[in-house]
């Protein structure tokens, strides 16, 4: 017979407490970024706000995404064209983090992002760009009210830190741009809905995210949702793979059976992404619901008219209220086979006219509202002669 002691356990081997703990759970982003921000306020009693901002390239626009600012929010839902901020082009053409310990000296920089740090009245700055894989992702931003805090000890601790939130951030973002990008590339290789090209979930996509910012104060949408609805919107249709070519790209009216079959595809877009989820080991990705919510109730009317459960008003979520109003403006200004593109005017007036009734009113004033940007996003995705 063989004995074997068993192990010594000290108590005080346990004692030590990882204070970054908490990023290991399933909190959403912006908790983990408060969460961080609060440790570093311990150290560095100074530091007044921590904020992510975050580029995308096909329209050089640098996105508020998350923040912790105690209550303050000078670039809260807020984006600008990388190209009119000389300052931050400077860090990417040197390749290095910024620090500025007495910011009086942007008081007079005409760009607004400038102009609503400074009214903010923080004294200094240490910005941050985030690659990944050579490639910019985006700036991290550490502001204090106080002037010439930012020393070398400073900063080497904050190096870390910020290349911590860095891997935080990206690890998100990519693994939601890779799911959408695996979707996309799945839908044109199968040649399903050849005629809702990229040009379209491009354009749909930035008309929800101009939607979602413009009704974010009154429906209390963060940075955060408002950039994960932009994201998520092209996989709006993602059941649609799952329709016969012979409904889907019928150039005639449907018949009352092919109409019923095609109206699965929201049901069957929810199967999908489930099982990508699981496939791609991404069930704890935040906003997860949203992206359900999208792809099975974009066609819900306020009425209960639509489909695939007949809500009404309030039982429709927000997200998909917006991806609707976004979706069928494109559908409508787009050619088709079976249609010439509708001026946009023609367009408005449609959505006015069934606002209340099928379209949330809120984001049909939002989308109109914001006409100059709808055009901006028309020009730059056009449709080529290919659509």
């Amino acid at each position: 017979m063989i004995f074997v002691n068993p192990p010594i356990v000290d108590n005080a081997m346990f004692d030590h407490q990882d204070v970054f703990a908490t990023l290991n759970g399933k909190l959403p982003l912006p908790d983990k970024i408060e969460s961080v921000h609060l440790l570093l306020k311990q150290r560095f009693a100074f530091i007044d706000r921590v904020a992510v901002a975050v580029y995308d390239k096909k329209t050089d626009l640098l996105k508020t995404f998350v923040h912790s600012s105690s209550g303050d929010k000078p670039l809260g839902l807020y984006d600008a064209k990388l190209a009119d901020s000389a300052s931050l082009l400077e860090i990417l053409k040197v390749g290095r983090p910024r620090v500025v310990n007495d910011l009086d000296v942007y008081e007079r920089v005409p760009a607004e992002h400038a102009r609503r740090i400074a009214a903010q009245k923080y004294g200094a700055s240490y910005t941050m760009p985030m690659f990944l894989n050579g490639e910019f992702f985006g700036f991290l931003f550490f502001n204090s009210y106080r002037k010439q805090v930012f020393d070398e000890a400073v900063l080497h601790y904050l190096d870390m830190v910020g290349h911590l939130l860095s891997l935080l951030v990206i690890h998100e973002i990519s693994s939601t741009q890779n799911l959408v990008a695996t979707v996309r590339t799945a839908t044109n290789m199968t040649q399903h809905r050849d005629f809702e090209t990229g040009s379209h979930l491009d354009r749909m996509a930035n008309y929800a995210r101009l939607i979602a910012k413009e009704v974010a104060k009154k429906h209390h949408l963060n940075d955060a949702l408002v950039e994960h609805i932009f994201l998520f919107s092209p996989l709006h249709d993602i059941g649609k793979i799952g329709i016969p070519d012979s409904i889907l790209l019928k150039p005639a009216k449907l018949t009352e059976e092919e109409f019923d079959l095609m109206k699965t595809h929201t049901l069957k877009g929810a199967e999908i992404i489930d099982q990508m989820l699981e496939n791609f080991g991404l069930n704890e990705l935040p906003y997860v619901e949203t992206l359900r919510n999208i792809a099975v109730h974009h066609h819900e009317a306020l009425n209960g008219s639509g489909y695939p459960s007949g809500l009404v008003e309030a039982e429709i979520p927000f997200e998909a209220k917006i991806v609707a109003v976004a979706d069928v403006f494109d559908a409508l200004t787009s050619s088709r086979p079976y249609k010439e593109a509708w001026s946009n005017d023609k367009a408005f007036a449609l959505l006015e006219e069934m606002a209340g009734s099928k379209f949330d009113r809120d984001c049909v004033a939002a989308l109109i509202a914001v006409r100059e940007e709808v055009e901006a996003v028309q020009r730059r995705f056009k449709e080529d002669a290919l659509g």
